[in-house]
């Protein structure tokens, strides 16, 4: 019998061991995103699903619940609601800086609206999204067993778009977090050169290439401190704000025009918390707000009393509402199966040797795919050369078995080459097609070089890196959205109260008036 003590060692030991176990399911298998693709399980199924179902940019849109049931019944055995969502939100332009499905019918909206039921929209890859699983099918990246082993997916994608950096990602695990903010692609492209260029280039040289967050819905970040701080050691905090103009109507009343909030603020809800301030009157000027946003931009409209200091009432807005956010940022991701903060030259330098990876294996898949043509081309050129010799040895064969076997004997040749040799057409034998086979073999001859050369290379297969990058920026690089402003200091008392002429009255009795 196990004394009592000794047992409640063992439930501990094992309790620890369980909770440990699911620990590390979660941060690998749900919640914590790959350094390499930026993805989480869930996103690569949705995009490998799409994938497999042919649903990429140059195709029709499907019903995204078709998407859905393809994903749960092969890779994801979890609930469908949580692979709906990722698929909406890869299709939201306000969610992501580059989306990566294009969505067809109601998808949401920065307002908070959820989309419309699966059965309602319908989707597909866009070509950032086909970025994403460019060279898949060449081996470039492992496979695992899915949920039954009845099936294989990618364990990580090609990533030809860098992911990761320019579109970030949120996750919450099992005691952590990541909270990676989006970026402009040039920039970020900017500084994969410089990394891929000088692998020794100091963290500090990166921050002139890549100014900071860029988010998709605009704003204006207040100083660079927490920038610096991010890029530097993994983790910092940043503040936002919306950008807004004051200005005079017809009738010379003040207003204040919102343009662009902060990255994931809902504006429906600060709309009304705005209006709340005012009924409760802890900001007093403003006389009405109004949503005139459309599909040309966003566009709100706060009007004030003709006597309102604007200043006064835009400073109130931004300390009690999300005209000014704090955006936390925490590069925690993948690295090797294991959770790793991560500074901005190291998520760098791991897209980086991913890539390598990816440009390494595609190479050798394509040297497999030259050298087993080239083998069969030079087959057939023994055969062209030696024509009537060939004819009369397959003529003279009993059977298409006994053909093959002559001509390996003959030729030395081997199964592979004597097959493609009987299987060859009477056409095959005029003048043109035999300088079309030589024409092909030529170029076989300098593929397979070249092919080699790449292999041998590592400053070759870097170029080759950069200069697909470089091809995906120039199709799909833009200009900033956010704007880096200068810093500011939490807002003093002064800065909530409207400068104005007062009187201050004293009475007989002792009691102070203000007018």
């Amino acid at each position: 019998m196990i004394p009592g003590s000794q047992f409640k060692s063992l439930i501990e030991k094992d309790m620890q061991d369980c909770y440990l176990r699911y620990s590390m399911s979660v941060i690998v298998a749900r919640a914590l995103p790959d350094a390499r693709d930026g993805f989480k399980p869930v996103h690569r199924r949705v995009m490998y699903s799409m994938h497999k179902l042919g649903v990429v940019p140059n195709k029709s849109t499907v019903k995204s619940a078709r998407i859905v049931g393809d994903v749960i019944g092969k890779y994801h055995p979890h609930g469908d609601s949580a692979v709906y969502e990722t698929l909406v939100r890869m299709a939201q332009d306000f969610s992501l800086r580059y989306p990566l499905v294009f969505g067809q019918g109601n998808f949401g909206s920065i307002d908070g609206d959820g989309a419309a039921a699966m059965r309602y929209t319908e989707a597909k890859m866009n070509h950032c999204g086909a970025l994403m699983l460019e060279d898949l099918e060449k081996d470039t990246v492992d496979m695992g067993p899915n949920y039954d082993e009845s099936l294989e997916e990618p364990l990580v994608l090609p990533s030809a778009l860098p992911n990761m950096l320019v579109n970030g990602t949120t996750g919450i695990a099992v005691g952590m977090a990541t909270s990676m903010a989006p970026h402009n692609l040039r920039e970020i492209a900017d500084a994969i050169h410089a990394v891929a260029m000088n692998p020794e280039i100091p963290d500090e040289d990166l921050l002139q290439f890549v100014k900071g967050p860029d988010f998709p819905t605009g704003a204006i970040i207040c100083g660079r401190a927490g920038i610096r701080e991010a890029y530097l050691t993994g983790h910092g905090r940043v503040r936002v704000r919306a950008r807004t103009e004051i200005e005079t109507d017809a009738k010379g009343k003040p207003r204040i025009l919102v343009t662009e909030i902060p990255y994931m603020v809902n504006k429906a809800e600060l709309c009304k918390k705005i209006a709340e301030l005012v009924r409760e009157k802890r900001v007093d000027g403003i006389t009405d707000i109004r949503d005139e946003s459309d599909r040309h931009g966003m566009r709100i409209v706060i009007e004030l009393r003709r006597d309102a200091v604007a200043e006064v009432i835009l400073n109130n807005l931004f300390k009690y509402t999300q005209l000014q956010t704090t955006f936390s940022i925490y590069n925690l991701a993948l690295v090797n199966n294991l959770p790793k903060v991560l500074t901005l030259k190291q998520l760098i330098q791991v897209y980086v040797d991913h890539r390598l990876e990816v440009i390494t294996r595609a190479t050798e898949f394509d040297l497999k795919k030259a050298e087993a043509r080239l083998h069969i081309i030079e087959g057939l050129r023994i055969a062209t050369q030696n024509i009537d010799e060939v004819v009369q040895i397959i003529k003279s064969s009993a059977n298409t078995e006994a053909a093959k076997v002559a001509l390996q004997e003959r030729f030395s040749l081997d199964e592979i080459q004597s097959q493609a040799i009987v299987d060859m057409r009477l056409a095959q034998l005029t003048g043109l097609n035999i300088e079309k086979l030589e024409a092909e073999y030529n170029e076989l001859i300098a593929t397979v070089a070249d092919l080699k050369d790449i292999l041998a290379k590592r400053e070759r297969r870097i170029a080759i890196v950069l200069e697909k990058l470089d091809a995906v920026v120039a199709k799909f690089g833009d200009e900033r959205r956010t704007t880096i402003g200068e810093s500011i200091d939490d807002s003093d008392d002064e800065d909530l109260i409207a400068e104005e002429e007062q009187v201050i009255t004293l009475s007989k009795e002792g009691y102070i008036r203000r007018l």
